[in-house]
Formats: C-alpha cells, sequence, structure tokens
C-alpha cells in the first residue's frame, strides 16, 4: 500500500492535503505565460511544504524541463536513485565552503558560482571526478544577496572560462535574481534587468556560450514578459499562491491554492461566560458558549502571530482562533454550535468552499503566503490526490 492510500485509509490528527492536478494545471499556465521559455520548477525547502519529490515530478509532467532548489543536498536527494528522468536538469544555489562539490558535480546538477571562492572548489572537484562541472555564473545586479558584485563579475568569468577551456567545467547559464517584481512599477525593476542585459553581454562578448540566460521569478513570469528571456523560474505561483497581493489573488492570475490544511476537532465543550481561553486569558468568553479543540498548534507551523486572528471554517462558518496558539493546539469559540468531536477544521484551501486560504492566515499573522506553506512541519503527513 502506499504512503497516500495507508494516510487515506487511517485517521490522523491534521493533514495537508496537496493536489497534484492544480499544480500541473499552475504550471501549465504559467509555461502559456511565457511562451518560447523554457520552465525550471522551484522546488526548495521541501517544495515550499508540498513535497519536492511529488511536485517536481507532477511538474515535469506538466513540462517543466529544469528543477531548482537551493541547497545541494536538496539537488542530489531529486537526483538519486532516478527519481527524476535523467534529462531533467536540476540547479541548485545555495553553496557554502567544502560543500558536496565533488558529489554534485559527478551527478550532473548545474551548480551555481558567484565567487572566486566557489569557483576554485568547482575546478578542484571536477579534477577529482573526473569530469567538467556544470556552472551558472549569478550575478548580483542589485538584490544585494546571493551573486557576483558588477566590479567583479570581469575576474569572475575570465576565471569561469580559463577553466572551461582546460576542460574543468562548461558554462552552462547566466543568472540573476529581481528584489522588488513583486512590486509593479518599482524603478529597480527596468535597473537589474539593464544591468543584468550588461553582465551577460560582456560575458558573452569574452567568449561565454550559455545555454540559458534566466531572472524572472514568480511575479516576474507572471507581469513581466521582457523578463522571461531563455527560461523562468517561478517557486510560490507554481503552488498557486499569489506572489503578492498588488499582482492580484491567486484566482486572478488564473492559479489553484495546492495545499488545504484541515483537521478534526479533538473536543467540543461548554463553558459558561467569561471563561478564560489558552494561556494568558487573552480570551474571555462572553457569554455561555462552546468551544472547539484544533490540534494543530505552532509546532505544526500554524503562526503564533496569528493568535486571536486566525481563520479556521467549521460547519460551513468562519471561525477565529481564540486566545493564544499554543504548541500543539488552539481553540476556537463556536458560539454555541455542536458540531461535534471529529467534525472538520479547515485552516486554508484553495476558497471554493468558503475556507480561508493561506494569504488570509498570512494577513492574519502579518507575513507572506510563502511563509504560511512553507512552515507546516513533518508532523502534518501531506496526503497527495490526483496523482
Amino acid at each position: 500500500m502506499s504512503e497516500t492510500a495507508a494516510l487515506n485509509t487511517a485517521p490522523s490528527r491534521a493533514r495537508a492535503e496537496i493536489d497534484l492536478a492544480a499544480l500541473r494545471a499552475n504550471v501549465r499556465t504559467l509555461r502559456a505565460t511565457a511562451q518560447g521559455a523554457a520552465f525550471m520548477a522551484v522546488v526548495k525547502a521541501d517544495g515550499y511544504g508540498h513535497g519536492a519529490l511529488p511536485c517536481a515530478r507532477a511538474a515535469v509532467e506538466a513540462g517543466a524541463t529544469w528543477v531548482g532548489t537551493a541547497t545541494p543536498e536538496e539537488a542530489l536527494a531529486l537526483r538519486a536513485d532516478g527519481a527524476l528522468p535523467a534529462d531533467v536538469r536540476i540547479m541548485c544555489w545555495l553553496w557554502t565552503p567544502g560543500g558536496p562539490w565533488r558529489e554534485a558535480v559527478e551527478a550532473g546538477l548545474d551548480l551555481s558560482v558567484s565567487g572566486l571562492w566557489a569557483l576554485r572548489e568547482v575546478e578542484q572537484a571536477a579534477r577529482a571526478a573526473g569530469r567538467p562541472a556544470r556552472v551558472q555564473l549569478k550575478a548580483d545586479t542589485g538584490l544585494g544577496r546571493n551573486g557576483c558584485q558588477p566590479a567583479d563579475w570581469p575576474a569572475l568569468v575570465a576565471q569561469a572560462l580559463r577553466a572551461e577551456r582546460e576542460g574543468l567545467l562548461r558554462i552552462t547559464g547566466l543568472w540573476s535574481h529581481f528584489a522588488c517584481a513583486d512590486e509593479p512599477g518599482h524603478p529597480s525593476i527596468a535597473a537589474q534587468l539593464a544591468l543584468f542585459h550588461e553582465m551577460t553581454a560582456h560575458a558573452e562578448k569574452e567568449g561565454a556560450q550559455p545555454e540559458v540566460r534566466h531572472i524572472a521569478n514568480s511575479p516576474a513570469t507572471l507581469t513581466l514578459p521582457e523578463t522571461h528571456l531563455d527560461l523562468v523560474r517561478p517557486g510560490v505561483a507554481m503552488y498557486g499562491l499569489s506572489p503578492a497581493p498588488e499582482l492580484g489573488s491567486s484566482a486572478d492570475l488564473g492559479l489553484r491554492p495546492v495545499m488545504t490544511l484541515a483537521a478534526p476537532l479533538a473536543l467540543v465543550k461548554h463553558v459558561p461566560g467569561g471563561h478564560g481561553v489558552s494561556y494568558g486569558h487573552h480570551y474571555l468568553t462572553p457569554g455561555e458558549t462552546t468551544l472547539g479543540l484544533v490540534p494543530l498548534g505552532y509546532a505544526d507551523g500554524v503562526p503564533r502571530h496569528a493568535s486571536g486572528t486566525g481563520p479556521v471554517l467549521i460547519g460551513g462558518k468562519w471561525r477565529t482562533a481564540a486566545g493564544r496558539i499554543a504548541m500543539d493546539q488552539f481553540v476556537v469559540d463556536l458560539g454555541g454550535d455542536e458540531p461535534g468531536p471529529g467534525a472538520e477544521a479547515v485552516l486554508f484551501g484553495p476558497g471554493d468552499r468558503g475556507e480561508p486560504t493561506a494569504q488570509d492566515w498570512a494577513q492574519a499573522a502579518g507575513t507572506i503566503g510563502y511563509e504560511i506553506v512553507t512552515r507546516i512541519g513533518v508532523r502534518v503527513p501531506r496526503v497527495y490526490v490526483n496523482e
């Protein structure tokens, strides 16, 4: 019996249902938006909390030819044991000194390099592996995070080209990342794109022949066609979340949220008016009522910052977390309704049934939808549907 089947037949404290049909539809929508560009499915952080391998496979089924991760360990896990088709390219970009460079070279991963120290470690790994490394040079065009500064770019390009001539590596890509693509009209967008063109032009003038040049993340894929270039790298949009409310809701963008988080009520009980609820008694019942216990807490990724504001659908009605969200559980005031233990509490989903969305929880917690889905912990089993 598959893990999915076992989860579907056994009671569980909570579940995160992952709709792979929705994910495939989102990939097709995003590919149609960026026609002519290759598609990299970003599955870092365990597929934004959805499960890296099932989501990568579904994205490949929908036409993705590249998969992206942050860490090399994430990428190596996807390459292990034929987890993905051999012709699917896998790229990783968050390296530290002493990382598993040789293993990555031997696995045929595309390795991002932002500085000369990393390039030296790639060269050593390629010599040890006896095969050339696939290297993508990352330019810092204004994000100020990873990537090579413009002043250091000529030296990095020159050394990479020398190593390429020695047969130690192949420059497969040139890339960068936007700082404010989720803010329509922000002046940094045009400035970063112009600088990226300058930096890629320099590399190509010196002799680099990259397979792909890419800078478009989710918001750029959706709203900035001039940034699509050879490849786009949607992350959160692939999972059906809007990358920014300013760009529109998921529905406005033609996307469907992939994750639904739900749990059965563990307890329903009557309490008198003036009864304190949860730690600190920040909530007192306004009158005689019923309380429902949701068996999820901040250890499962439910944000404590949403105490008193986090929305839940129970019995067809929106409820709100009453009092503090605790490590393993939180309480809702049912207002006298008696749905009974085992009744479903839906924290978030696509919104089709009137349930809250991840964006609603983001607003309640003062954060972004990315964080809501990514933080759902390992105690919550993922149940895959429409595989």
